[in-house]
């Protein structure tokens, strides 16, 4: 069964670039981002991270860990950490984790329970390892959003997502391609009297569908 929104997430102990971390005691109170990836030195993935080390004030305002997760061991991490720095322009202060024995990839369902790495392998070995998952401070899936081998991700999407999922966490919804200080939507299951009460004023666009100013 794969891991789906609002499951717990898999709780592991690894090795990373930054020492040993057991995930849950490291994503704290926090909200955790993990960022995974086929291989080391690869290029698509080399600019990924650059990305997220150039976002690194964006997370720490919205109060957000982040960690990348690579099928190498620690000390291919420390040296591709210098190709990411060079490529980003900015240290890439994150840790990343080195599954090169694929307990995390496997936890979270990113490879097969039987999957192995051979002699010679390629990143097609570890394709799959193309995700982003979006964790709450109660160590639940929020989001997750799976990428092939060519595309870069996009992490002004990432971004709007997680602003999208932190507004929503007050009790709201938001509209297709919402951005941060738009209006929301209140929820179906809110009466017009407690939606005035806890929201303010509202405009009824249909009688299902509710736009109010973001709460704070």
């Amino acid at each position: 069964m794969g891991l789906r929104i609002n499951d717990t997430v898999p709780n592991f102990t690894a090795e990373t670039d930054h020492g040993t971390i057991t995930f849950h005691d490291w994503i704290g109170d926090s909200w955790a981002i993990l960022f995974s990836h086929p291989k080391d030195f690869t290029p698509v993935c080399t600019t990924e991270f650059g990305a997220v080390a150039q976002l690194s004030s964006d997370w720490e305002k919205r109060g957000t860990k982040v960690i990348g997760v690579s099928v190498d061991g620690v000390e291919d991490h420390k040296k591709w950490k210098g190709d990411i720095e060079k490529v980003a322009g900015t240290p890439a202060g994150f840790p990343i984790i080195a599954d090169d024995g694929l307990e995390v990839s496997k936890a979270f369902d990113m490879l097969p329970a039987e999957a192995y790495m051979p002699d010679g392998r390629t990143p097609n070995h570890s394709a799959t390892v193309r995700s982003v998952f979006i964790i709450g401070p109660d160590k639940q899936l929020k989001l997750s959003m799976t990428y092939p081998m060519t595309v870069g991700r996009n992490f002004a999407e990432i971004l709007r997502a997680l602003d999208a999922l932190q507004t929503s966490a007050k009790g709201v919804a938001t509209p297709a391609n919402w951005e941060l200080g738009q209006d929301v939507i209140v929820p179906p299951s809110v009466s017009d009297e407690d939606a005035k009460a806890k929201f303010g004023e509202f405009e009824a666009v249909l009688p299902y569908l509710r736009k109010v100013k973001a709460p704070e």
